[in-house]
């Protein structure tokens, strides 16, 4: 194996997991959390500060 190999494991026939290096998962994680943060700030750009409370909520339910 070579740094940057990935190995694929299969069961059936089909895959199942991938191994990666250390170097590849951490890069994985800081795409992830980029993403999130990307996300959130959308979100909070979109934000028009209405706030609906849990009664209003659940009266809005068709909940037993």
């Amino acid at each position: 194996m070579y740094s940057g190999d990935r190995i694929g494991v299969s069961r059936n026939g089909k895959l199942a997991a991938v191994l990666v290096s250390a170097e590849d998962a951490a890069a994985l994680e800081a795409y992830e959390m980029a993403q999130d943060v990307a996300a959130y700030r959308a979100a909070k750009a979109q934000d028009d500060g209405t706030r609906v409370s849990l009664a209003e909520l659940r009266s809005g339910l068709d909940l037993p």
